[in-house]
């Protein structure tokens, strides 16, 4: 039995990566607590070099390193006067895959997306930062419109037919399952217009991109079903984290289905 607050070390999170059916060659898309994991010798760079060395060359890692603080300001900030929402758009950076920087991602994905070798796609909102053998072709092409859709990162990562890792987070933030709701057949997904401030032909300005206004508020509800309505969510503990390693594609499908019946 693994002894409780022992320090973790790179080899002690491959062996227990390994252990809850993490193998070489895989893609996987993860998303992780740093602070569940608890006291990890070398921190983030020890994680991330643990996932790396655990999928091997022959295979991939995902991470979202979305940047919410580059929406409009009016998106998230109450409060603020006209005067300061324009100063704030006037001043506002677009987005630089190599510089700017996450928002409430966590230790892991942040640190994770300045790594040598690491590529990042282009959404200047819901981006994904991805090593291995088909980082390229995963963060290629990330269109603006319907930025979590087929033609995301998450769409690569179905067809890869990857998998979806927990360390230690809740439920609801597993954005894979943001692609089963541009499947939906009801009508519980509203068009959403978001603005954002790109680069065109040289000058920056704000434009806008057409998306859906995604919903996770039941991705908890989800997951409880799935696991317990099939038998290939495989749970263990990587660390301190309570852990959890899930096939994409079956659980995405299984979100359609459950979204369909449910969602209304």
């Amino acid at each position: 039995m693994k002894q409780s607050h022992a320090l973790q070390t790179k080899n002690s999170i491959i062996n227990d990566l390994k252990q809850i059916g993490v193998q070489e060659g895989m893609t996987l898309i993860v998303h992780a607590s740093l602070k569940a994991l608890g006291k990890v010798v070398g921190g983030p760079v020890t994680v991330i070099l643990a996932l790396e060395e655990a999928v091997g060359l022959n295979g991939n890692i995902v991470m979202p390193t979305q940047t919410e603080h580059l929406c409009e300001p009016m998106e998230y900030n109450d409060g603020l006067t006209e005067e300061e929402i324009q100063i704030i758009k006037d001043n506002m950076p677009i987005y630089y895959p190599d510089l700017t920087p996450t928002s409430y991602m966590g230790f892991i994905p942040e640190t994770f997306r300045k790594q040598n070798g690491v590529l990042r796609s282009s959404h200047p909102h819901v981006s994904f930062a991805a090593w291995g053998k088909n980082a390229k072709r995963i963060t290629d092409n990330h269109s603006l419109d319907y930025g979590l859709s087929e033609t995301s990162p998450l769409g690569r990562i179905y067809e890869l037919e990857g998998y979806i890792l927990f360390l230690g987070v809740p439920a609801d933030t597993n954005t894979s399952l943001h692609l089963a709701e541009y499947r939906q057949k009801n009508t519980f997904i509203q068009p959403k217009v978001w603005g954002v401030k790109i680069s065109v032909d040289g000058v920056e300005q704000w434009t806008t991109y057409d998306d859906i206004n995604n919903e996770s508020d039941d991705f908890g509800l989800i997951f409880d079903d799935f696991k317990s309505n099939s038998n290939v969510v495989k749970e263990g503990l990587v660390g301190e984290a309570k852990s959890y390693l899930i096939p994409q594609r079956e659980m995405v499908d299984y979100a359609l289905e459950w979204m369909n019946r449910n969602r209304r």
